[in-house]
């Protein structure tokens, strides 16, 4: 076999395609390259996964730089034979710079790109000539992520060269291993002054084996030994698989190390089904991402928000609670939905998250086919509320799994039902429907419509906590216990006390004593006239006169409440502190107001539950699991949790009162 090198496909006396043509098969799609890139080649991988293989499928990017050792062999081997003129081969200005930059796709795990290398040769498996030869074959695999191959233009668009390398091993009809290594380059067309006359040429280039009529991969120990010179991860004895290298790859303006960042959140966000392990089973793919060997962790989905919620909207459409979706006319199964409806607090959105259109508030279904890869996240209507999201999972059933996929564009990111004729318009028009119809459905408490509850957000009472007067239990921050000026605590049934639980109106200032916020509501009882410690005339016989009262116990609230995340649950947490000297008991009472309406409610409402307290978190995040609990007075800080009830305005009151001394 000679050296390999470069050869350029002219055009043909019948024609052929031009690779500016092919290059544009993805059209102008609304994800960037780097999503694109993710999307098709793990879609490629799962397509090409060895049937009852034990274990995972193992998809991977390397970022890297060619090390020094091997950027001569680079230069070496690749140049041999390449076009002259930099506009119709840039691979030769890029090797020619300091650095080479490359990222590597890769699975393991997987068949490989095996069958015939030639293209007019009749085989039943032709992975090897539909990824490097052919181009709009449509798939093989049944239930197959992909359709007519246009995809993996993708790796082409996304090098700065309009170059890969492809290095698979896979196994042969007589049932050994082969390696394979083969270059190809997709730029644009032009024409070149030759002996003979000008000449024009597709913009098709491959490198490898030029020994016979057509370009062939390396092969065998050729293969194993150009790897080796070029510093490419080598296969095991059994393993097979594909790599391929995008050489000078295009990064958005990110650096390396960003591009690293967000390659492994982008996998969570469009690949979470493949790494969640279900009834039992585990993950069908295993993902890892690095830079210059540093590597770089993929989110687990059932840790990250708000991946979270659609792992939970998928486990229920799996399970017993997922709803049938259906067809009426004309009578079909479409698929089965879940969804997720929780209290959560404002994201802070990813350049992921942007890119599928999720920003501060999620209210999206994720939609998939059979295969089990995500098309898109879907929008519906907002929530009520900022502090509250919905997720949704859809999958379409095996019996429709061609109506979808026909849907689709070349990326996949899509149902277009437009783009079909009817019936089958008619079915994805009514997976919308139905779709909509039930995340109205679960909007809505009892499932009717509540009047006013857009006006109000959800959890707005939750942040309205109050400061309490000791002796009793009480209520102090947006109560007026005395006129200004005064010492001493009104008498019960008087107009500054509120006697019996009460609403108090909105403020239009903050309390004094830092309680409630702007327009916040507060309950609780009114302090009593012959309470302890209102004043020197109501101290206890030890107490009396003496010249400075005992301070009263209160509330001294530190910021406003907020949202924080404990694990899968998503809390309402206060800091306070009790700036009165003195062993003081607290607990909080709990209580809900439904949207659109005025009352306060300590029984739950027909359909809604009641929130829960937690705990008690101390300064050192040791959490205290009571209903009261007993604090020493001082600077120390404090922190109320808080479980708030879904769609209810959560209300609570903290109630503090002195411990007498024994």
């Amino acid at each position: 076999m000679t050296a390999p090198r470069w050869f350029s496909q002219p055009y043909p006396p019948e024609g052929a395609s031009a690779a500016e043509g092919i290059r544009n098969q993805l059209g102008r799609p609304e994800l960037d390259l780097l999503t694109i890139l993710v999307r098709e080649s793990a879609q490629n991988s799962w397509d090409a996964r060895i049937p009852d293989h034990p274990d995972p499928v193992d998809y991977r990017i390397d970022l890297s730089t060619v090390s020094p050792a091997h950027a001569g062999a680079w230069r070496e081997l690749l140049l041999a034979g390449a076009p002259s003129q930099r506009e119709n081969f840039p691979l030769r200005e890029t090797l020619r710079r300091g650095s080479i930059h490359i990222m590597a796709v890769s699975d393991r795990g997987t068949r490989g790109l095996g069958g015939p290398t030639r293209a007019d040769s009749f085989a039943a498996e032709r992975d090897f000539v539909s990824f490097i030869r052919n181009i709009g074959e449509p798939r093989d695999t049944a239930l197959g992520g992909g359709t007519y191959g246009f995809g993996k233009g993708i790796f082409y668009v996304l090098s700065n060269a309009g170059t890969i390398l492809v290095h698979s091993r896979c196994r042969t009809a007589q049932g050994g291993y082969e390696t394979r290594l083969i270059g190809c380059t997709l730029w644009k067309s032009y024409g070149a002054e030759e002996a003979n006359g000008q000449r024009r040429y597709t913009g098709r280039h491959w490198w490898g084996d030029n020994s016979s009529d057509v370009v062939e991969p390396l092969t065998g120990r050729k293969a194993d030994s150009a790897v080796r010179s070029l510093g490419l991860r080598p296969f095991g004895a059994e393993e097979t698989g594909t790599t391929v290298v995008i050489i000078d790859p295009a990064l958005d303006g990110l650096t390396p190390s960003g591009t690293a960042d967000y390659l492994a959140d982008t996998i969570a966000w469009h690949l979470w089904p493949k790494m969640i392990s279900t009834s039992g089973r585990p993950a069908a793919m295993r993902f890892s991402v690095s830079c210059d060997g540093d590597n770089r962790p993929v989110p687990d989905p059932r840790e990250t928000r708000p991946l979270n919620m659609f792992v939970a909207a998928y486990e229920g459409m799996t399970g017993s609670d997922g709803d049938r979706l259906y067809c009426k006319s004309p009578k079909r199964f479409l698929g089965r939905l879940g969804l997720e409806k929780r209290i959560m607090p404002p994201l802070e959105p990813s350049r992921a998250s942007r890119m599928v259109g999720i920003e501060d508030i999620v209210h999206h279904v994720c939609l998939m086919r059979p295969a089990e890869l995500v098309v898109t996240y879907r929008p519906g209507p907002k929530p009520p509320s900022v502090n509250q999201g919905y997720a949704g999972a859809f999958r379409a059933d095996e019996s429709m799994d061609e109506v979808y996929a026909k849907a689709e564009p070349p990326t996949h990111d899509a149902w277009n039902p437009q783009s079909l004729e009817r019936p089958e318009s008619t079915f994805v028009h009514s997976t919308f429907r139905r779709i909509s119809e039930a995340l109205n459905s679960l909007l809505s408490l009892g499932g009717t419509a509540r009047s006013g509850s857009s006006n109000v957000a959800l959890g707005a009472a939750s942040s309205f906590f109050s400061g309490l007067v000791g002796g009793t239990w009480g209520i102090g921050g947006a109560s007026a216990y005395a006129k200004p000026g005064t010492t001493t605590a009104p008498r019960r049934g008087s107009k500054e006390d509120g006697g019996d639980r009460h609403r108090e109106s909105p403020s239009t200032e903050r309390p004094a004593s830092g309680g409630a916020p702007t327009g916040s509501t507060s309950t609780g009882d009114g302090a009593d006239a012959d309470s302890q410690y209102g004043s020197d005339h109501h101290l206890p016989p030890e107490a009396q006169g003496t010249s400075t009262p005992r301070r009263r116990p209160r509330v001294q609230y530190v910021g406003n409440p907020y949202y924080e995340d404990r694990g899968t649950v998503s809390l309402l947490v206060q800091d306070f502190r009790l700036p009165a000297p003195g062993l003081q008991q607290v607990r909080a009472d709990l209580a809900v107001t439904l949207p659109g309406t005025s009352g306060r409610e300590t029984d739950p409402p027909i359909g809604a539950g009641m929130p829960e307290l937690l705990g008690w978190e101390d300064g050192d995040g040791h959490v205290h699991k009571s209903a009261t609990i007993r604090i020493e007075g001082g600077e120390p800080l404090w922190r109320v949790l808080v479980l708030p009830a879904p769609d209810t305005m959560t209300e609570i009151a903290v109630k503090v009162e002195a411990v007498k001394p024994s």
